[in-house]
Protein backbone atom coordinates (compact mmCIF):
# COMPACT_ATOMS: atom_id res chain seq x y z
CA UNK A 1 0.00 0.00 0.00
CA UNK A 2 1.40 3.26 -0.99
CA UNK A 3 1.47 6.15 1.60
CA UNK A 4 0.30 9.82 1.48
CA UNK A 5 -0.75 12.94 2.65
CA UNK A 6 -4.11 14.04 2.13
CA UNK A 7 -4.91 17.81 2.00
CA UNK A 8 -8.75 18.11 2.26
CA UNK A 9 -11.19 20.31 4.03
CA UNK A 10 -11.26 21.37 7.21
CA UNK A 11 -14.46 20.02 8.06
CA UNK A 12 -15.36 15.96 9.11
CA UNK A 13 -17.69 15.13 6.45
CA UNK A 14 -15.01 16.58 3.81
CA UNK A 15 -12.07 14.31 5.71
CA UNK A 16 -14.12 10.80 6.51
CA UNK A 17 -15.25 11.31 2.48
CA UNK A 18 -11.78 11.80 1.60
CA UNK A 19 -10.08 9.42 3.81
CA UNK A 20 -12.93 6.64 2.31
CA UNK A 21 -11.79 7.67 -1.29
CA UNK A 22 -8.53 7.18 -0.30
CA UNK A 23 -8.44 3.66 1.38
CA UNK A 24 -10.62 2.38 -1.54
CA UNK A 25 -7.78 3.49 -3.94
CA UNK A 26 -5.29 1.70 -1.75
CA UNK A 27 -3.61 4.46 0.01
CA UNK A 28 -2.41 4.98 3.43
CA UNK A 29 -2.62 8.51 5.07
CA UNK A 30 0.06 9.41 6.83
CA UNK A 31 -0.74 12.73 7.52
CA UNK A 32 -3.59 15.02 7.08
CA UNK A 33 -3.56 18.76 6.26
CA UNK A 34 -7.13 20.45 6.76
CA UNK A 35 -7.70 23.49 5.03
CA UNK A 36 -10.42 26.19 4.98
CA UNK A 37 -9.61 26.94 1.06
CA UNK A 38 -8.38 25.02 -1.91
CA UNK A 39 -8.94 27.00 -4.41
CA UNK A 40 -5.61 29.10 -4.71
CA UNK A 41 -4.08 30.01 -8.19
CA UNK A 42 -0.90 29.28 -7.93
CA UNK A 43 -0.94 25.67 -6.01
CA UNK A 44 -4.33 25.59 -4.82
CA UNK A 45 -2.81 26.06 -1.51
CA UNK A 46 -1.57 29.48 -0.58
CA UNK A 47 2.16 29.70 -0.80
CA UNK A 48 3.05 29.72 3.16
CA UNK A 49 0.90 26.72 3.19
CA UNK A 50 2.73 24.94 0.56
CA UNK A 51 6.46 25.99 2.48
CA UNK A 52 4.80 24.06 5.44
CA UNK A 53 3.77 20.98 3.29
CA UNK A 54 7.75 21.06 2.45
CA UNK A 55 8.55 20.18 6.35
CA UNK A 56 5.56 17.72 6.01
CA UNK A 57 7.07 16.28 3.23
CA UNK A 58 10.83 15.67 4.65
CA UNK A 59 9.56 13.72 7.87
CA UNK A 60 6.93 11.80 6.26
CA UNK A 61 8.30 11.13 3.30
CA UNK A 62 5.22 9.74 1.76
CA UNK A 63 5.02 8.02 -1.91
CA UNK A 64 2.28 10.72 -3.22
CA UNK A 65 0.11 13.63 -1.87
CA UNK A 66 -3.83 13.56 -2.73
CA UNK A 67 -5.36 16.82 -3.14
CA UNK A 68 -8.97 16.58 -2.07
CA UNK A 69 -9.74 18.95 -5.18
CA UNK A 70 -10.16 19.22 -9.11
CA UNK A 71 -6.73 20.86 -10.22
CA UNK A 72 -5.65 22.85 -13.21
CA UNK A 73 -2.48 21.24 -14.88
CA UNK A 74 -0.32 24.50 -14.44
CA UNK A 75 -1.69 23.49 -10.50
CA UNK A 76 -0.95 20.52 -10.40
CA UNK A 77 2.31 21.25 -11.65
CA UNK A 78 3.30 23.32 -9.64
CA UNK A 79 2.67 21.89 -6.79
CA UNK A 80 4.44 18.50 -8.29
CA UNK A 81 7.64 20.69 -9.31
CA UNK A 82 7.87 22.73 -5.67
CA UNK A 83 7.42 19.40 -3.68
CA UNK A 84 9.30 17.11 -5.90
CA UNK A 85 6.02 14.52 -5.60
CA UNK A 86 3.52 13.24 -7.51
CA UNK A 87 0.58 14.83 -6.94
CA UNK A 88 -2.99 12.86 -7.34
CA UNK A 89 -5.95 15.28 -7.20
CA UNK A 90 -10.02 14.54 -6.55
CA UNK A 91 -10.63 13.53 -10.23
CA UNK A 92 -7.25 10.81 -11.21
CA UNK A 93 -7.95 9.60 -7.28
CA UNK A 94 -11.71 8.65 -8.28
CA UNK A 95 -10.86 7.40 -11.45
CA UNK A 96 -7.97 4.86 -9.65
CA UNK A 97 -10.70 3.77 -7.61
CA UNK A 98 -12.46 3.05 -10.87
CA UNK A 99 -10.34 1.15 -12.48
CA UNK A 100 -9.61 -1.58 -8.94
CA UNK A 101 -13.33 -1.78 -9.04
CA UNK A 102 -13.66 -2.92 -12.60
CA UNK A 103 -15.46 -6.34 -12.94
CA UNK A 104 -17.16 -6.12 -16.11
CA UNK A 105 -15.70 -5.55 -20.07
CA UNK A 106 -18.38 -2.94 -20.32
CA UNK A 107 -17.16 -0.98 -16.53
CA UNK A 108 -13.77 -1.00 -18.11
CA UNK A 109 -14.43 0.68 -20.85
CA UNK A 110 -16.39 3.34 -19.37
CA UNK A 111 -13.29 4.02 -16.76
CA UNK A 112 -11.07 4.31 -19.95
CA UNK A 113 -13.42 6.40 -21.49
CA UNK A 114 -13.00 8.87 -18.33
CA UNK A 115 -9.49 8.50 -18.15
CA UNK A 116 -9.27 9.87 -21.74
CA UNK A 117 -11.06 12.26 -21.15
CA UNK A 118 -9.66 13.26 -17.97
CA UNK A 119 -5.89 13.18 -19.98
CA UNK A 120 -7.55 15.00 -22.90
CA UNK A 121 -8.89 18.11 -20.78
CA UNK A 122 -5.35 18.78 -19.62
CA UNK A 123 -3.34 17.53 -22.70
CA UNK A 124 -2.52 20.54 -24.70
CA UNK A 125 -1.36 22.25 -21.03
CA UNK A 126 0.88 19.11 -20.21
CA UNK A 127 2.42 19.74 -23.63
CA UNK A 128 2.76 23.47 -23.31
CA UNK A 129 4.81 22.54 -20.13
CA UNK A 130 7.09 20.43 -21.52
CA UNK A 131 7.86 22.23 -24.49
CA UNK A 132 9.09 25.47 -21.90
CA UNK A 133 11.44 22.71 -21.18
CA UNK A 134 9.75 22.00 -17.38
CA UNK A 135 9.74 18.52 -15.64
CA UNK A 136 6.56 16.74 -17.46
CA UNK A 137 7.53 13.27 -15.22
CA UNK A 138 5.74 15.01 -12.74
CA UNK A 139 2.68 15.29 -14.63
CA UNK A 140 2.90 11.65 -16.48
CA UNK A 141 3.39 12.54 -20.16
CA UNK A 142 7.19 12.50 -22.41
CA UNK A 143 8.20 14.99 -24.64
CA UNK A 144 5.14 14.56 -26.92
CA UNK A 145 4.28 16.74 -29.99
CA UNK A 146 1.10 18.62 -29.04
CA UNK A 147 -0.48 16.71 -32.25
CA UNK A 148 0.73 13.62 -31.80
CA UNK A 149 -0.13 13.18 -28.18
CA UNK A 150 -3.88 14.25 -28.47
CA UNK A 151 -4.48 13.06 -31.63
CA UNK A 152 -3.78 9.41 -30.04
CA UNK A 153 -6.38 10.43 -26.92
CA UNK A 154 -8.80 11.25 -29.43
CA UNK A 155 -8.30 8.05 -31.75
CA UNK A 156 -8.44 6.08 -28.72
CA UNK A 157 -11.35 7.30 -27.08
CA UNK A 158 -13.07 7.21 -30.36
CA UNK A 159 -12.55 3.26 -30.46
CA UNK A 160 -14.23 2.89 -26.63
CA UNK A 161 -16.81 5.33 -27.56
CA UNK A 162 -17.80 2.69 -30.63
CA UNK A 163 -17.45 -0.11 -28.62
CA UNK A 164 -19.94 1.39 -25.70
CA UNK A 165 -22.26 2.60 -28.10
CA UNK A 166 -22.80 -0.78 -29.16
CA UNK A 167 -23.06 -2.11 -26.02
CA UNK A 168 -25.74 0.79 -25.73
CA UNK A 169 -27.30 -0.61 -28.71
CA UNK A 170 -27.73 -3.79 -27.20
CA UNK A 171 -28.81 -2.32 -23.65
CA UNK A 172 -31.88 -0.65 -25.92
CA UNK A 173 -32.99 -4.12 -27.69
CA UNK A 174 -33.16 -5.51 -24.38
CA UNK A 175 -35.40 -2.51 -22.98
CA UNK A 176 -37.29 -3.22 -26.00
CA UNK A 177 -37.73 -7.04 -25.70
CA UNK A 178 -38.53 -6.63 -21.73
CA UNK A 179 -40.77 -4.03 -22.52
CA UNK A 180 -42.72 -6.47 -25.42
CA UNK A 181 -43.21 -8.99 -22.54
CA UNK A 182 -44.59 -6.47 -20.24
CA UNK A 183 -42.12 -6.85 -17.82
CA UNK A 184 -41.79 -3.40 -15.28
CA UNK A 185 -38.18 -2.41 -14.47
CA UNK A 186 -36.99 -0.25 -10.84
CA UNK A 187 -33.84 1.15 -10.52
CA UNK A 188 -32.03 1.67 -7.47
CA UNK A 189 -29.62 4.70 -7.31
CA UNK A 190 -28.37 6.89 -4.79
CA UNK A 191 -25.21 8.14 -3.17
CA UNK A 192 -21.93 6.05 -2.95
CA UNK A 193 -22.18 3.58 0.46
CA UNK A 194 -25.66 4.71 1.39
CA UNK A 195 -26.80 0.81 1.34
CA UNK A 196 -27.76 0.49 -2.10
CA UNK A 197 -26.44 -3.05 -2.75
CA UNK A 198 -27.31 -3.92 0.44
CA UNK A 199 -31.14 -3.02 -0.16
CA UNK A 200 -31.10 -5.16 -3.46
CA UNK A 201 -29.73 -8.59 -2.03
CA UNK A 202 -32.33 -8.15 0.69
CA UNK A 203 -34.82 -7.58 -2.44
CA UNK A 204 -33.61 -10.35 -4.76
CA UNK A 205 -32.07 -12.91 -2.59
CA UNK A 206 -28.67 -12.06 -4.01
CA UNK A 207 -25.30 -12.17 -2.60
CA UNK A 208 -23.76 -8.97 -4.60
CA UNK A 209 -20.97 -7.65 -2.26
CA UNK A 210 -21.63 -5.37 0.42
CA UNK A 211 -18.90 -3.58 1.87
CA UNK A 212 -18.37 -0.20 3.67
CA UNK A 213 -15.83 1.30 1.08
CA UNK A 214 -16.90 3.20 -1.88
CA UNK A 215 -17.98 2.65 -5.29
CA UNK A 216 -18.45 -1.03 -4.49
CA UNK A 217 -20.98 -1.60 -7.63
CA UNK A 218 -20.05 -0.03 -10.95
CA UNK A 219 -21.55 -2.12 -12.95
CA UNK A 220 -25.49 -3.01 -13.45
CA UNK A 221 -26.79 -6.11 -12.02
CA UNK A 222 -30.41 -6.57 -13.07
CA UNK A 223 -32.53 -9.53 -11.23
CA UNK A 224 -36.25 -10.43 -11.32
CA UNK A 225 -38.44 -10.04 -8.31
CA UNK A 226 -41.91 -10.52 -7.14
CA UNK A 227 -43.49 -7.34 -6.39
CA UNK A 228 -47.38 -7.72 -6.18
CA UNK A 229 -48.77 -10.24 -8.24
CA UNK A 230 -46.27 -10.08 -10.86
CA UNK A 231 -42.85 -10.12 -11.36
CA UNK A 232 -40.55 -7.06 -11.89
CA UNK A 233 -36.60 -6.39 -12.94
CA UNK A 234 -34.96 -4.83 -10.35
CA UNK A 235 -31.03 -2.73 -10.90
CA UNK A 236 -28.42 -1.97 -8.98
CA UNK A 237 -26.82 0.93 -10.29
CA UNK A 238 -22.96 2.66 -9.36
CA UNK A 239 -23.08 5.23 -6.59
CA UNK A 240 -22.98 9.35 -6.93
CA UNK A 241 -20.73 11.51 -5.42
CA UNK A 242 -20.30 15.23 -4.86
CA UNK A 243 -18.37 16.76 -7.53
CA UNK A 244 -18.27 14.18 -10.13
CA UNK A 245 -17.52 15.48 -12.80
CA UNK A 246 -19.84 15.41 -16.11
CA UNK A 247 -17.57 13.61 -18.30
CA UNK A 248 -17.20 10.86 -15.86
CA UNK A 249 -21.36 10.67 -16.28
CA UNK A 250 -21.29 11.03 -19.44
CA UNK A 251 -18.70 7.75 -19.68
CA UNK A 252 -21.15 5.70 -17.46
CA UNK A 253 -23.93 7.06 -19.30
CA UNK A 254 -24.87 3.84 -21.01
CA UNK A 255 -25.27 1.86 -17.61
CA UNK A 256 -27.26 5.30 -15.50
CA UNK A 257 -29.53 5.87 -18.47
CA UNK A 258 -31.22 2.56 -17.24
CA UNK A 259 -32.57 5.01 -14.33
CA UNK A 260 -34.33 7.34 -17.48
CA UNK A 261 -36.24 4.43 -18.79
CA UNK A 262 -36.90 2.88 -15.27
CA UNK A 263 -40.35 2.28 -14.10
CA UNK A 264 -39.67 3.71 -11.06
CA UNK A 265 -36.12 5.13 -9.31
CA UNK A 266 -35.67 3.78 -5.73
CA UNK A 267 -32.85 6.68 -4.49
CA UNK A 268 -31.42 5.10 -1.76
CA UNK A 269 -30.33 7.74 1.60
CA UNK A 270 -28.46 7.39 4.33
CA UNK A 271 -30.49 8.91 6.56
CA UNK A 272 -28.41 8.34 9.65
CA UNK A 273 -25.80 11.14 8.21
CA UNK A 274 -26.00 14.54 9.89
CA UNK A 275 -27.71 17.15 8.83
CA UNK A 276 -24.96 18.98 6.68
CA UNK A 277 -23.61 15.60 5.36
CA UNK A 278 -27.12 14.57 4.36
CA UNK A 279 -28.13 17.96 2.13
CA UNK A 280 -25.03 17.59 0.63
CA UNK A 281 -25.44 13.75 -0.65
CA UNK A 282 -29.04 14.66 -1.28
CA UNK A 283 -28.56 17.42 -3.59
CA UNK A 284 -25.60 15.56 -5.25
CA UNK A 285 -28.13 12.82 -6.22
CA UNK A 286 -30.70 15.25 -7.59
CA UNK A 287 -27.79 17.00 -9.51
CA UNK A 288 -27.04 13.80 -10.83
CA UNK A 289 -30.72 12.66 -11.77
CA UNK A 290 -31.39 15.90 -13.14
CA UNK A 291 -28.11 15.94 -15.47
CA UNK A 292 -29.46 12.23 -17.00
CA UNK A 293 -33.25 13.60 -17.40
CA UNK A 294 -34.82 11.33 -15.03
CA UNK A 295 -38.42 12.15 -14.20
CA UNK A 296 -38.83 12.75 -11.00
CA UNK A 297 -42.59 11.93 -10.70
CA UNK A 298 -41.59 8.13 -11.16
CA UNK A 299 -38.87 8.51 -8.02
CA UNK A 300 -39.22 6.94 -4.62
CA UNK A 301 -37.36 7.93 -1.25
CA UNK A 302 -35.61 5.14 0.53
CA UNK A 303 -34.52 6.09 4.20
CA UNK A 304 -31.92 3.88 4.65
CA UNK A 305 -30.34 2.91 8.16
CA UNK A 306 -32.89 3.92 10.03
CA UNK A 307 -32.35 1.87 12.36
CA UNK A 308 -29.57 3.81 13.81
CA UNK A 309 -31.69 6.87 14.78
CA UNK A 310 -35.10 7.94 16.45
CA UNK A 311 -38.73 7.80 14.01
CA UNK A 312 -38.53 11.78 15.56
CA UNK A 313 -34.85 12.27 13.45
CA UNK A 314 -36.06 10.46 10.90
CA UNK A 315 -39.32 13.21 10.68
CA UNK A 316 -37.19 15.95 11.29
CA UNK A 317 -34.82 14.92 8.62
CA UNK A 318 -37.39 14.18 5.97
CA UNK A 319 -39.00 17.69 6.59
CA UNK A 320 -35.18 19.01 5.70
CA UNK A 321 -35.14 17.82 2.74
CA UNK A 322 -38.48 18.86 1.39
CA UNK A 323 -39.83 14.98 1.81
CA UNK A 324 -42.53 15.33 4.62
CA UNK A 325 -45.30 16.57 2.05
CA UNK A 326 -43.87 13.96 -0.21
CA UNK A 327 -45.91 10.46 -0.41
CA UNK A 328 -43.26 8.89 -1.78
CA UNK A 329 -40.95 8.03 1.03
CA UNK A 330 -40.10 5.13 3.33
CA UNK A 331 -37.58 4.95 6.47
CA UNK A 332 -36.27 1.64 5.79
CA UNK A 333 -33.13 -0.78 7.28
CA UNK A 334 -31.60 -2.93 4.58
CA UNK A 335 -30.29 -4.58 7.71
CA UNK A 336 -32.96 -5.09 9.96
CA UNK A 337 -35.00 -5.77 6.77
CA UNK A 338 -37.68 -2.93 8.99
CA UNK A 339 -40.38 -1.50 6.42
CA UNK A 340 -39.10 -3.02 2.93
CA UNK A 341 -42.62 -4.65 2.44
CA UNK A 342 -43.92 -1.23 2.85
CA UNK A 343 -41.13 0.13 0.74
CA UNK A 344 -42.61 -2.32 -2.29
CA UNK A 345 -45.79 -1.66 -1.81
CA UNK A 346 -45.34 2.00 -2.17
CA UNK A 347 -43.30 1.32 -5.37
CA UNK A 348 -45.73 -1.07 -6.62
CA UNK A 349 -48.54 1.51 -6.51
CA UNK A 350 -47.09 3.87 -7.96
CA UNK A 351 -45.87 1.79 -10.93
CA UNK A 352 -49.54 0.75 -11.36
CA UNK A 353 -50.65 4.14 -11.06
CA UNK A 354 -48.26 5.57 -13.55
CA UNK A 355 -49.40 6.38 -16.99
CA UNK A 356 -47.30 5.36 -20.23
CA UNK A 357 -44.16 7.23 -20.67
CA UNK A 358 -44.50 10.59 -23.30
CA UNK A 359 -41.96 12.26 -25.22
CA UNK A 360 -42.91 15.09 -22.97
CA UNK A 361 -39.74 16.74 -21.03
CA UNK A 362 -39.43 14.66 -17.72
CA UNK A 363 -39.97 16.69 -14.67
CA UNK A 364 -36.63 18.33 -13.27
CA UNK A 365 -36.00 17.79 -9.47
CA UNK A 366 -35.68 21.72 -7.29
CA UNK A 367 -32.23 22.27 -6.83
CA UNK A 368 -32.57 25.71 -5.84
CA UNK A 369 -33.60 25.24 -2.15
CA UNK A 370 -30.49 23.04 -1.77
CA UNK A 371 -27.79 26.36 -3.15
CA UNK A 372 -25.79 27.38 -0.72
Amino acid sequence: MMSAILITYDNEDSIKEAIGLCDAAGYKIEKIMRQKFLDKAKYGLGEGKVEELKEIVAKVKPDVIIFDEVLRPSQNYNLASTLKMNIVDRESLILEIFGRRSTSHESSLQIKLAQFRYEMSRAKEKVRLAKMGEQPGFMGIGMYEVDTYYNDIQNRMKSVKMKLEKMGRQRALHREARRRVGFKTISLAGYTSAGKTTLFNVLTGETKEESPTLFTTLSTTTRKMPIGDESVLISDTVGFISKLPAYMIEAFKSTLEELRFADAVIVVIDISDPMINLKKKFRSCLRTMSDLDVDQEKVVYALNKSDLISPEEILQKADYLGLADNKKWVPVSAITKENITKLMELVNRMISERKPPTKEIPKRPDLKKFDD
